[in-house]
This record gives structure tokens, sequence and C-alpha cells, in this order.
């Protein structure tokens, strides 16, 4: 990029590139808005850049103080951010083909982690091969007459129908001596509504983290309109590598992507994160969205209510799939669960792969209930 740059927006383009190497969630349309900005404002002097920064990249209020001090470093050379009282480790996006932003692998795995914690460990994930088990053959064979649909705007013949066929009808009048002997009927088509799939990668969930993404690889087989993301001090787009028809190959390709397997749980965060991101935000619109997550947030659960919150405002059904659902008249008992219940649709066992399957194939039915 910067052999196409002018030499006089490099400066402003890397400032970008460091917000959100420290989780700053930005869109490249507010980039573009960013140096219009500072176009527009000449600009006269640094805190009219500053000013351009926060109109157009929108940091959130509670880390402006972050925000500030990354600027100082940037433009002013300071050595060292000043220490920020209550500030946290920061929250990293990482998507395909921005690993160059990111630190390098862990050479060993992270076999520790079973409880929620915040702290962030990157690490290497490795898969075992073998056959796709009966659960996932039911979801490639059932799936596509199953999965939820959605009407279309394009319509198609029908034998009953709101629209009348005219051309048709014409067309064989045209053959009967302009006698109509049949009015043909139109309807809207139905396609496949749109699937998001967010998948807790902690270490609380390492058991099952394996199978999610078998299970996630195998309706990226199926439906066009299906997005990917894993989650746990990261948020990590693997839509593309589970696009791989090889499942081997997929889930090799996911693993050297996400580099936080195993390690601590920000779901509030990831959310947060997801949501913040105009383009990733527009998946979960009139979705279908299942997260794949025992919900066991460490410390203050308010971010993840106040995501939770948003997503069911977009969603056309949100489910809330957790392994301690192992019944099935389940009562959430953490605090986390017990304060998005409401906002979710679904909150269902995911304790095996059958399970969400059954779970996936009855979101038709349960729409219609």
């Amino acid at each position: 990029m910067s052999d196409v740059l002018p030499h006089a927006a490099r400066s402003f383009v890397s400032f970008v590139g460091l917000l959100r190497r420290n989780g700053f969630a930005i869109a490249p349309e507010q980039t573009i808005s960013f140096l219009s900005a500072i176009e527009l404002l000449g600009p006269r002097s640094v805190q009219d850049i500053r000013q351009a920064g926060l109109a157009t990249l929108a940091p959130p209020p509670e880390r402006r103080a972050t925000y500030d001090a990354l600027f100082r470093i940037h433009f002013l050379g300071e050595v060292a951010p000043p220490q920020i009282e209550g500030e946290e480790e920061t929250l990293r996006l990482q998507e395909e083909g921005s690993g160059f932003d990111e630190p390098s692998l862990a050479d060993e795995v992270n076999e520790s982690g079973q409880s929620a914690v915040r702290v962030e460990l990157t690490v290497e994930r490795r898969f075992a091969t073998g056959d796709a088990n009966a659960a996932l053959r039911r979801l490639t064979r059932e799936a596509p007459r199953r999965l939820p649909r959605r009407r279309g705007h394009r319509r198609q013949r029908a034998r009953r129908g709101p629209w009348a066929d005219l051309r048709r009808t014409l067309r064989d009048s045209a053959r009967n001596d302009g006698e109509v002997l049949r009015l043909w009927r139109l309807r809207r088509r139905r396609r496949l509504r749109k699937l998001l799939v967010l998948i807790d990668v902690s270490g609380s969930m390492k058991e099952r983290t394996e199978e999610n993404l078998k299970l996630a690889h195998a309706l990226s087989q199926i439906a066009a309109q299906l997005e990917v993301f894993t989650f746990g001090t990261r948020l990590t787009r693997v839509t593309r590598p589970l696009k791989l028809k090889r499942r081997e190959q997929a889930l090799a390709a996911a693993a050297h992507l996400v580099s936080d397997w195993d390690g601590g749980t920000r779901i509030g965060d990831a959310l947060q994160a997801f949501l913040d991101v105009p383009r990733f935000a527009g998946y979960a619109r009139a979705a279908a969205v299942l997260i794949i997550s025992d919900g066991l947030e460490r410390g203050d659960f308010t971010a993840m209510r106040n995501a939770v919150a948003r997503f069911s405002r977009r969603a056309w059904r949100l489910s809330w799939l957790t392994p301690l659902a192992v019944r099935r008249a389940f009562t959430p008992q953490t605090e986390a669960l017990v304060a998005i219940r409401r906002y979710v649709d679904d909150m269902v066992g995911a304790g095996s792969t059958q399970a969400i399957v059954d779970h996936v194939l009855s979101l038709n039915d349960r729409s219609a209930a």
C-alpha cells in the first residue's frame, strides 16, 4: 500500500493500523472518511487531526483515553503511553489476510484454560483427522430442505399465487385464437436465510472446539450465505478457510488463522467488537444467529448482555447453544446466562454435535411455532 499511497497520507493510514492493533474496530470506509476530513480541515494543527479522528474513526467513549494516548505516541512522538487507570488489555480483531499485523503463533499448544479468564494466550491448534460422524452426515443430507428460508424478491411460476403471470397467460391465449383457457400464477421464490455462527474457542470450551468447527465446515458446504467467526480473547473471521471442500484442509487453514485457541474468554468484548464493524454487523441482519458458548464471562457481564440485546434486535432468530444445558428444561444458573436469557429466542444444549444438528434442523419449525 505504501507504493500507492501519497507520501503525505501514509502517516494517517499507519495511525489507523495502530488503532486496529490495539483493539479499535475501524472499517475501511472510516479510514477513507478520516483522510477526507483531514483534507477538508487543512489541517491547520495537530488538534485538527485529533478531532477528525474522533469524528470519523468513532472510538468508544470508554476508550477515549487510550485513543488519546495512541495519538500522542504516533503524532507527537511520546516514547511510552501514560498509565491509564482501569484500562485492561485490549481486544484485537483478526481477519483473513491480516495476520501480518498480529504476533506470530506460539510453538506450544496450551493445555490449560479450563475456567473462564481474561488473559490472552496466542497458540496454534491442531485438529485430528477422521470421517464425519452420523450427525454431520445427517446434517448434510437434510439441511438443504430443512434450513430456514425467506421469501425472495424474484417471482416464479406456481399453481397458486397472489400474482397473475400475464406473459405466460397471453402467450397461451395466442395459441388458442385469443381465448384465455387458464390464468397462470406467480409467487415469490423462497431462498435460504443467512446463517451466522459464532464459536467460543476459549479454554472452558476446548473439549468441544474441534467438533464445533467440523459442524461449521459442514454448514459451509451447504449454505451459500454463511459467516463463521471464532472468539476467545480475539474475534476472528474464518469463513474463507471453512469454504474449502476437504475438511482436513479447511480445519488446518483455520487452525493457522486463529491464534487464541484454549485461552481466556472475553465474550462481551468480542461480541461488541463484531457489532461495531458495520460490515460484520450486516451479517447478522435478518439472519439465523447461532452463538456456541458456555457463557462463562469473567467479571462484569454488562458488555455481554448489551451485545446480546443488540444481536436480538438485528437477527431473525438468536440461539445461544451452551454445553451447560444438559436437560431439555434448562434453567440458566450463571449470572451472565440469566442476564441474557430474555434476549435470546433459544437457549439449548450444545454438549454434542447431535444436539446442535437437531437444533439447526428445527429452526424453521421453531419460528413457525
